[in-house]
């Protein structure tokens, strides 16, 4: 019975205490990791986000980029950080790749993080040069089953969103194309300008300046629907595989064992900052939307997501840079 009370006890004390911290909750300069470098499309997210939260929290909120191993590192650095909610992370779809990319895994979602909340999508699309003969995706499909393996295409790299995109679309068109991986989008893109490549697959965000200048022509976008920044584009989907999607996405997330109200109360503040003109602009800018929901949707969206990549690396053979 002694130890029966005293555990009632410790537990009473321990949600007094984090509900203490909650009320107390921000009162010093939060911390954000983003797994890239500066000038990306998650850093850009992350500091659109920022300053939301830094308004509307009354506290700094600080970017720190730790690019390195597939955002690895920046995982690596939130885990081993207090569950306090002053250090958090944005996250994209590695968070949920890399379990499978990896070995030995690198962590593990359901027992080393606490998601938050799901920011936003940004579609990947297929982009060939202005003047290339894969006009249409009907084009590229037509000649990649004449020719298996033959048609190039640059992604960021092995393992990078875009490429696990390509290789969803490949499984969907019954197709084989020839991956030449990059150590980023914007070298890919250099050599699809210049002709050694037939294809890129990339974020909105990188290839866009390009197709407006007239130099690439978008094929595809990945996303569920067909983008604002280039409505005349079809989507995958609707080019003869329905459902069909694979999109960039952005979150928030935390270390394991951060306490309930400090989730509620960021995840509060994040759907706020999601309503913002600015943060739907900034996604609108390089083709994306915001998505708000709750953070049980999140999480599950997460779950499904690293089932969904766990399947491709397996069945394709993927290996990360």
């Amino acid at each position: 019975m002694k130890k029966i009370i005293f555990g009632i006890c410790i537990a009473i004390n321990l949600l007094f205490a984090g509900n203490l911290l909650a009320q107390d909750y921000p009162n010093k300069p939060i911390k954000v990791l983003v797994g890239y470098a500066p000038g990306g499309a998650v850093d850009l997210v992350a500091r659109t986000l920022g300053q939301s939260l830094s308004a509307s929290m009354g506290q700094p909120v600080v970017i720190e980029n730790k690019p390195g191993a597939g955002t690895n590192i920046a995982v690596k650095q939130l885990i081993d950080s207090p569950p306090d909610g002053y250090t958090l992370m944005v996250a994209a779809n590695a968070l949920a790749a890399n379990m499978s990319l990896y070995k030995p895994q690198p962590f593990d979602i359901d027992k080393d993080i606490t998601p938050i909340a799901l920011i936003g999508r940004v579609p990947v699309v297929i982009a060939t040069s202005a003047d290339s003969k894969y006009q249409k995706l009907s084009d590229l499909i037509k000649a990649a089953k004449a020719n298996p393996d033959f048609i190039t295409y640059g992604t960021p790299g092995n393992g990078a969103t875009p490429h696990m995109a390509m290789k969803f679309f490949e499984q969907a068109a019954g197709i084989s194309l020839k991956h030449v991986p990059y150590k980023g989008g914007s070298p890919a893109i250099t050599d699809l300008i210049g002709g050694q490549l037939d294809l890129v697959a990339v974020n909105m965000l990188e290839v866009a300046p390009h197709v407006k200048s007239g130099k690439l022509k978008i094929i595809a976008v990945m996303s569920a629907k067909r983008s604002p920044l280039f409505p005349d584009v079809p989507t995958v989907a609707e080019s003869g595989f329905p459902g069909f999607e694979a999109s960039v996405w952005y979150s928030l997330i935390a270390p394991a064992k951060t306490p309930a109200s400090i989730v509620k109360t960021l995840h509060t503040q994040v759907e706020k900052a999601l309503q913002s003109k600015e943060m739907m602009e900034r996604l609108g800018s390089v083709g994306g939307e915001v998505s708000p929901g709750t953070t049980a949707q999140f999480t599950a969206y997460l779950n499904s997501e690293r089932k969904r990549y766990e399947k491709l690396v397996r069945e394709a053979n993927i290996q990360p840079d």
